[in-house]
């Protein structure tokens, strides 16, 4: 019996699953056969044994295949013999004892600070709404690290003029005070007036509108800071999140506590605000080697 094909077979017609991951299905289970045919000399999946699969594994890492390719092949192996299993092809599921390698966790990519220092103190971004909006647009994302949906959903009441704070409505409507420096305070009061003056009739509350008066919009907030972010950075990411990642190191880098970084950024958990001690790390070992004579 084919088994390849009954178990793409119950992919397609039981599961659902979509021409494309089907196709990768296929693939990585014919890339399989094909080893065990040249390692074993059948290719009989259903002959294959754990140290087999293993050896599979380590073939893939050697020829540079990074570990989230390895790791989705492991899967679709996973998936297989599982299937075999229940269809009561094999006794014993050859998967038990494979593990998947580790991936490598990918550095939060953030922007310089003198390239925002550069931005701030010497674009000129306009003294109309427009360019007092977009301005404000970086630096409320940059001074509290806000995601782009807490950004959008901002209303003029939530800013504290006297207190210097922000009330964020973050994931879960679950609500936090973020604190702002004295410094932006005239900005803030320079961007409301120009709102009100603007838009002198708005039935929205929001604090941020676009040109024409509506409440902004993912896209209208990733165009600006895409924009701006262009004249001092070559980085191929310049997404509104860029600068919550900027927020964090920059704070981390200064010395900031890591457990009122997690505050500030609405995190359910200390291991989310973690990822951001790598980057610091990396600063460390760069500075320790430019500046240790043995190093």
């Amino acid at each position: 019996m084919n088994y390849k094909e009954t178990f793409l077979d119950y992919l397609q017609f039981e599961k659902r699953y979509s021409d494309h991951t089907i196709l990768s299905y296929r693939t990585d289970l014919e890339q399989f056969e094909k080893f065990i045919m040249e390692e074993a000399g059948d290719a009989d999946p259903t002959a294959a044994n754990g140290k087999l699969i293993r050896s599979w594994v380590i073939r893939l890492m050697d020829s540079g295949q990074n570990a989230s390719t390895v790791n989705r092949k492991i899967s679709t192996l996973k998936s297989f013999y599982k299937y075999l299993m229940r269809e009561q092809q094999i006794n014993t599921n050859p998967m038990d004892k494979v593990l998947s390698p580790k991936q490598s966790k990918k550095l939060p990519a953030f922007v310089e600070a003198d390239k925002m220092d550069l931005l701030l103190d010497e674009y000129e971004f306009g003294d109309d709404f427009r360019g007092v909006r977009n301005r404000l647009i970086i630096e409320i994302l940059y001074i509290t690290g806000m995601r782009q949906a807490e950004l959008i959903g901002l209303k003029e009441g939530d800013v504290d003029l006297f207190e210097l704070n922000i009330k964020v409505s973050g994931k879960r409507n679950k609500q936090r005070i973020v604190p702002f420096d004295r410094t932006y305070l005239d900005i803030i009061k320079t961007f409301i007036k120009l709102r009100n003056e603007e838009f002198p009739e708005s039935a929205y509350p929001n604090l941020f509108l676009t040109d024409k008066g509506k409440p902004l919009y993912p896209k209208f907030v990733y165009k600006v800071v895409n924009t701006y972010l262009r004249f001092v950075t070559t980085m191929e990411h310049r997404s509104p999140h860029i600068l919550r990642h900027t927020f964090a190191t920059h704070m981390l880098n200064s010395g900031a506590d890591l457990n009122a970084i997690k505050e500030i950024l609405g995190h359910a958990n200390l291991s989310a605000t973690q990822v951001y001690t790598h980057n610091t790390f990396e600063k460390l070992v760069t500075i320790y080697k430019q500046a240790h004579p043995r190093a």
